[in-house]
């Protein structure tokens, strides 16, 4: 495993979390699920299992695709990873929903750039409207879809600009 693997860490509650979820479900801990789980959970930004996937053969070589898809699966079901829809026909993850439990995403549709947000008044309305109709909320997850105003304004997006640099395959406009 290479060096690099070394200089990330994982809150200690996910790890505890997840070694009791597969000490449950009967499974054991593997070196690749440890550095999946790692890379996973080093940065605070939603990833699709590709991106993971990179990310993770740069500190590790050994683990497969198939491995990273299995480990993900277990993430979520664990309850630490949730998958959101942002409107681009694949899964992607969000590591940080056990923080903020009722965050929200703002999506520009022409540069693929995700803005995270938490609005007291949503989450107002929400307890409301949850309440009214006889729920009682336990989370949310709003995807608004926008335009890009420095595009618009400007002619140029430096995250567009990026995004095309990257390879990063742009979200389809409805």
């Amino acid at each position: 495993m290479n060096s690099v693997f070394m200089t990330f860490f994982v809150d200690h509650g996910i790890q505890e979390r997840l070694n009791e979820f597969i000490s449950r479900k009967g499974l054991r801990r593997t070196s690749q699920r440890s550095a999946i789980v790692t890379v996973a959970f080093s940065r605070d930004e939603h990833f699709t299992a590709d991106e993971l996937f990179d990310r993770v053969r740069k500190v590790d070589s050994e683990t497969s695709r198939a491995t990273v898809y299995r480990t993900l699966s277990l993430l979520v079901e664990a309850d630490l990873l949730r998958e959101v829809d942002l409107g681009d026909n694949q899964k992607t993850y969000d590591p940080n929903f056990l923080d903020k439990p009722s965050h929200n995403h703002l999506v520009c549709i022409d540069c693929g750039r995700v803005v995270e947000f938490e609005d007291s008044h949503l989450d107002l309305l929400n307890d409301c409207v949850t309440r009214r109709l006889g729920f009682k909320p336990v989370r949310q997850s709003i995807r608004i879809e926008a335009n890009c105003e420095q595009l618009r304004l400007k002619g140029r997006c430096p995250n567009l600009i990026a995004t095309r640099l990257t390879g990063k395959r742009l979200r389809k406009k409805r």
